[in-house]
C-alpha cells in the first residue's frame, strides 16, 4: 500500500478533490478506507446508527466512472459523507436516536441539505448518532446507547451531534452533516476537538421543520475550516419546502478563508456577563484570543450586555418537545425517555402570554446583538464552561456546573438571535481534554466565522486523536 493510501482517511475534502483529479486515488479506494476505519471504532466509539457498506460502496463506483470521464458532478463527488439521524435520507430510516419511531416507513424523501449533496455525487456512509431527537447535550439514546469521546472513551462527547463529531476527529469520513438546535455542533466540536459550524437561520434549508423550529440550524462538523466552507458550498441553497430559507447569495465560502483578518473590530466577552468559567478552559480561550490581536485585529475585552437567555430559551425548548410529543401515542410516548417527557410537561404547563412574553423578549435579545455588531464584527467566547464529563450523565457533575443546572451558557443565545457561530479548537487540558473557543458574527455574515477561524487554524493546526490513544 502506498503512503497516499494509508494516509487516505486523513485527507481533507479538498485534497481528495485533487488526488481524484490526478487520478492518483479514486473514490473506492477512499471510500474502502473510510468505511475499513469505521469497522475499526465503530464497537469502541458508537458514532454510526446505521453505516450502508453496499450502497456506499456503489455510490463510489459511480463518482469513480464519472472522475475517469473528467464529468464529476460537483466538488464533493465521491467525498466520504455522513448525516445526522435527525435529518431524512432516501432509503435509509430516519429515527432519531428514539424507539418510538418506526422504521416500517416508506423513507422516500431526502431532506434538502442530503438532496443537495446527493446531487452533487457526494458518497453517503452512513447516519450519525444523536440523543432523542436532539433533546439533550450529551449523544446517549434509547435506541443506540452511549457515543463516547475519542480522546477519553469514558467522557461524553458532547451532543447531540456527537456522533457526527467523533466520526470527523476520527476520519470516520470527511464531511459530517450536523444540527444545532442550542449548541448541538458546538457542543460536541469543543468537546471532541473538531470545527463545528452552525451558520446563519435559513442559510442550509431545513425540512421536515423541526419541533424546535426557528431555533434549529443545520450545519456542519469537519476536521477543518476548508472542509466546512466546502460542505457549506454544497449545502447552503434555498429549497421551496423550507419557508423560512433564506434566497440564494452565490457564495463560494472557500474563497474568503485566506482573507487577513488585520483590521476587525472583535469583542471578547470570558463570561457573557453570567456564565463561570473552568480556569483552564478560560486560560486556554484567552490564549487563543491573544492570537487575533497578533494577527492585526483591533481586540477589546466587553460583554454584549444582555442578562442570561436561558429562561427564553426554555420556553421555545420545552413548548417545541410538548408540540412533538403530543403527537405520539400511548405506546409511543411509553418509549420515550424520562427526561424528554419531563420537558414536555414543562412545555405544556406554559401559558399564552408566556410564550408571547418569551418571543417579545427574543426579538429584544436579536435587536440588542444586531446592534451590537454595529460596533464589533465578531464576538468571541469560551464554547463551553467546562470539559467532557462521563458518560452516562445527562449533566455535569462539577462545583461550577450541579446536577441540574444549565452548563451551555454560551451557545443558546446564538440560537434564540440565529446568527452564525463556530467552535473552533484551542488547546487541552492538562487532563488532555479538548477546549473550544466560539466565533459569532452578525446575521448573514458568515464569511468573517469562517475566515476568522481559518485565520487561527493557519497558526494553530488543530490536533487529531492518535489511533494508539482510542485502540490501547
Amino acid at each position: 500500500m502506498s503512503k497516499i493510501q494509508a494516509d487516505v482517511e486523513d485527507f481533507s475534502a479538498i485534497a481528495l478533490n485533487q488526488h481524484y483529479k490526478d487520478r492518483t486515488l479514486s473514490p473506492v479506494e477512499v471510500t474502502k478506507a473510510a468505511l475499513s476505519r469505521i469497522a475499526i471504532y465503530q464497537k469502541l466509539v458508537n458514532a454510526f446508527v446505521l453505516v450502508d457498506e453496499e450502497k456506499a460502496l456503489a455510490d463510489a463506483r459511480d463518482s469513480e466512472a464519472r472522475w475517469f470521464k473528467g464529468e464529476p458532478l460537483g466538488f464533493v463527488d465521491g467525498i466520504p459523507t455522513t448525516v445526522k439521524d435527525l435529518l431524512l435520507t432516501k432509503g435509509w430510516a430516519t429515527l432519531r436516536g428514539s424507539k418510538a419511531i418506526s422504521p416500517d416507513q416508506l423513507w422516500n424523501e431526502d431532506a434538502p441539505a442530503v438532496a443537495h449533496l446527493r446531487s452533487q455525487g457526494a458518497v453517503f456512509l452512513g447516519k450519525t448518532t444523536t440523543s432523542e431527537f436532539g433533546w439533550k447535550g450529551v449523544t446517549d439514546s434509547p435506541l443506540t446507547g452511549i457515543t463516547r469521546n475519542p480522546w477519553n472513551i469514558d467522557r461524553t462527547p458532547g451532543g447531540s451531534s456527537g456522533g457526527a463529531a467523533v466520526a470527523a476527529a476520527l476520519g470516520l469520513g470527511t464531511l459530517h452533516v450536523s444540527t444545532d438546535g442550542g449548541g448541538s455542533t458546538r457542543l460536541p466540536a469543543a468537546f471532541t476537538g473538531v470545527f463545528g459550524f452552525k451558520p446563519t437561520f435559513g442559510r442550509v434549508p431545513g425540512y421536515p421543520s423541526a419541533h424546535t423550529t426557528t431555533l434549529f440550524h443545520i450545519g456542519a462538523t469537519t476536521r477543518t475550516v476548508e472542509d466546512a466552507a466546502v460542505l457549506l458550498n454544497a449545502i447552503a441553497h434555498p429549497d421551496p419546502r423550507d419557508w423560512y430559507t433564506l434566497p440564494e447569495n452565490f457564495e463560494d465560502y472557500l474563497q474568503y478563508l485566506e482573507k487577513s483578518v488585520s483590521g476587525l473590530r472583535i469583542a471578547y466577552s470570558p463570561r457573557l456577563g453570567y456564565g463561570d468559567v473552568e480556569p483552564e478552559v478560560a486560560a486556554l480561550v484567552e490564549a487563543a484570543v491573544k492570537v487575533f490581536a497578533e494577527l492585526g485585529a483591533i481586540v477589546e475585552e466587553v460583554d454584549p450586555g444582555f442578562k442570561n437567555p436561558f429562561p427564553i430559551f426554555r420556553i421555545f425548548w420545552t413548548t417545541g418537545a410538548a408540540k412533538l410529543l403530543r403527537s405520539f401515542s400511548p405506546e409511543q410516548l411509553a418509549l420515550v425517555e424520562d427526561g424528554l417527557r419531563a420537558s414536555a410537561e414543562a412545555g405544556d404547563r406554559v401559558s399564552l402570554t408566556e410564550y408571547q412574553n418569551a418571543l417579545d423578549a427574543r426579538e429584544f435579545l436579536g435587536r440588542k446583538l444586531s446592534l451590537f455588531h454595529q460596533k464589533y464584527d465578531l464576538l468571541l467566547t469560551p464554547t463551553l464552561p467546562i470539559t467532557a464529563f462521563p458518560v452516562g450523565q445527562a449533566s455535569p457533575q462539577s462545583d461550577l456546573y450541579p446536577p441540574g443546572l444549565n452548563w451551555t451558557p454560551f451557545t443558546y443565545p446564538f440560537n434564540l438571535t440565529q446568527q452564525p457561530a463556530a467552535s473552533v479548537p484551542v488547546g487541552f487540558t492538562q487532563a488532555g481534554l479538548p477546549v473550544g473557543l466560539q466565533i459569532i458574527a452578525a446575521k448573514y455574515h458568515d464569511v468573517l466565522v469562517l475566515k476568522a477561524a481559518k485565520a487561527y487554524q493557519n497558526l494553530h493546526p488543530f490536533k487529531l486523536p492518535e489511533r494508539s490513544l482510542i485502540l490501547t
